[in-house]
């Protein structure tokens, strides 16, 4: 049943992306001699900043020109429709001004002739200046190509900077048989004007297209854009990423499984030969605090609920990854990704809802009400905040990443109709199933006194310790990812990515085992919330590189891009201590019960 759920569910998520997992990008167009293809304009932005992009026609462009009756020709911007996540990913697509009609040459085509305003110059200029690019796409194709260039040769005094507008595009388009299977487009180096003053310049905006015939099959015309991450030295890369996790992986479950198996042996072993003489010991040990270890903890409520919004997410991970195997993010498959976190996380919150209710009722907790209200407001609403500073910046630099009214609606409308009566529904069933929460131990009456321990064995000490380990597994894959969500770099091994993410879960579940048996081993029973923060320690990690990759490896610059990325990342960061502090608690709750099971509690 579980099964054929899951299923249902893999093929609305697939529905609502408007994608199916064959290798098809959207367009299954054919066309004849002179045709008229579609060309839409999308975005322009600095090239080192990919949060802070504007709209095409906010420089001064040629605008496109539609003809009306009586031969009166006027410019007109066509908007086109765009689905949720495609407005996510920022994407406000435009009719470009340029007419490609399939396989029909044109040489140096005028676009328009314009007298640019000193106004116009400097907003090209100040563009130039920025390295701001150009996307847009022919047949769902991608194109994208630099608006101008600084010439800095010989000057050392940035004043004496020269600064070119390219005023002439080449368009290389290759199709087979009916249909269009590449595009290619490049600025003619020696078209340039002139726009370092402050002065008005007359322009000729010029375009070439050359058709080319080629045996590029139109199912594989995307591939171009993936081979790039799947070149020889990218994969060496990868594959070293891989070993070396496993090497991690291999060390880690070795040590601990020999220390760990001849330890509790021994203390299974002593422990059971020592019974009748137990009285005439000192009381040290894991097994002493068996009557206080499964004692309940403090803010149980949060402690559930933080336990169920991992749970939600991790589920999410694995329905993104089936997604992302089964070829559904392919290169410029505009705005599915986002579309997917959208709907998956809407459809699984009954899980965050079942899994924090049950839960927080084994630990007998009698206000379930509030902790479903703490459940769902847990990860959306750190989530809620940063994105309405965020938005807020967005609307001040009117870029593209603004959300309109109407998409904040559509998912205000998500949350309510969907994610909300979900996860109620999940709370009402975690409430009524009724399982008790199998403490094979029963608990005393008075809490048992802690012994001091060193600085070491501290929250905040062994914290750094167990997100050390996972993190190093994952570090140099996370290069990658950043250059890909945070750059241009395109992104498509998610084999590696998802062996990646196994070998995180295991190493993050085996420290944290680990760790709680030692301090179980130190007489400390309070190791509820410590295992959670234990496991979740990594999203810390990964949030110093952020840092570290901002400042050393990344040349974004400006307010809007600063708190787009360390605000989103933040998020992110947040999402992964919580999924992976309910993993590594879950592998500590099954450890403790498993030793204190195979012990005698009196």
């Amino acid at each position: 049943m579980e099964k054929k759920m899951m299923s249902y569910v893999v093929v609305l998520i697939v529905l609502c992306c408007g994608v199916t997992p064959a290798r098809s990008d959207g367009s299954d167009h054919k066309y004849k001699a002179g045709d008229q293809v579609t060309m839409y304009a999308n975005k322009v932005g600095p090239f080192h900043n990919p949060s802070e992009t504007y709209r095409f026609f906010d420089l001064p462009f040629c605008a496109p020109v539609s003809s009306l009756p009586k031969d009166v020709f006027t410019a007109h911007v066509t908007e086109k429709k765009e689905a949720l996540g495609e407005v996510l990913n920022g994407d406000r697509l435009v009719s470009a001004p340029y007419k490609l009609d399939f396989m029909y040459d044109k040489d140096s085509e005028i676009v328009c002739k314009k007298k640019l305003s000193k106004e116009e110059v400097s907003l090209f200029r100040n563009a130039v200046a920025k390295d701001y690019y150009f996307q847009m796409y022919y047949d769902d194709l991608p194109i994208w190509g630099f608006l101008g260039k600084v010439d800095k040769e010989g000057k050392t005094d940035p004043s004496e900077y020269k600064y070119y507008l390219f005023k002439h595009l080449h368009f290389e388009i290759f199709y087979n048989n009916d249909r269009v299977v590449e595009i290619n487009a490049r600025t003619d180096p020696n078209a340039l004007v002139d726009i370092t003053e402050d002065k008005e310049v007359d322009v000729d905006f010029m375009y070439s297209v050359k058709w080319k015939e080629s045996t590029t099959p139109f199912e594989k015309r995307m591939e171009k854009y993936s081979q790039s991450s799947s070149m020889p030295h990218h994969l060496e890369i990868h594959w070293f990423s891989i070993i070396n996790s496993c090497v991690t992986v291999l060390l880690l479950t070795g040590f601990l499984a020999t220390i760990l198996m001849r330890v509790l042996k021994n203390d299974f072993v002593k422990y059971a030969h020592d019974e009748e003489a137990a009285d005439d010991q000192e009381e040290t040990g894991w097994k002493y605090i068996h009557g206080d270890v499964f004692r309940y903890p403090k803010y149980k409520s949060l402690l559930a609920a933080a336990v169920g919004s991992g749970t939600q997410l991790f589920t999410m991970t694995i329905f993104i990854f089936i997604l992302a195997l089964v070829g559904v993010f392919y290169p410029y498959n505009r705005g599915a990704l986002f579309t997917a976190l959208v709907v998956i996380y809407a459809l699984t919150s009954g899980i965050a809802g079942y899994t924090a209710s049950a839960f927080y009722c084994q630990l007998e907790g009698t206000n379930w009400v509030r902790n479903l209200i703490l459940t769902g407001a847990l990860f959306c609403g750190p989530l809620f905040l940063t994105f309405c500073f965020l938005n807020s910046v967005a609307i001040g630099y009117t870029a593209t990443a603004a959300l309109p009214f109407g998409t904040i609606m559509v998912i205000f409308l998500i949350w309510a109709l969907v994610t909300s009566p979900l996860l109620v529904l999940g709370g009402i069933a975690g409430k009524n199933s009724k399982s008790e929460f199998q403490a094979p131990c029963r608990t005393t009456k008075y809490p048992r006194e802690i012994p001091p321990s060193p600085w070491y064995r501290g929250t905040l000490s062994q914290m750094a310790m167990a997100g050390f380990l996972p993190f190093s597994a994952i570090y140099i894959e996370l290069y990658y990812i950043f250059a890909s969500v945070w750059g241009h770099r395109i992104y498509t091994i998610y084999s590696i990515l998802f062996i990646v993410f196994i070998i995180l879960l295991i190493v993050t579940a085996f420290i944290t085992v680990a760790l709680t048996y030692f301090q179980l081993a130190a007489e400390d029973h309070e190791w509820w919330w410590r295992a959670f923060l234990c496991g979740g320690s990594t999203g810390l990690f990964i949030y110093g590189y952020c840092l570290y990759y901002y400042y050393a490896r990344s040349d974004m610059t400006g307010f809007m891009q600063t708190s787009f990325f360390f605000g989103y990342m933040a998020c992110i960061c947040y999402g992964f201590f919580l999924m992976l502090g309910s993993v590594g608690f879950r592998a500590a709750l099954f450890f403790v019960r498993h030793i204190y099971r195979s012990i005698k509690c009196e």
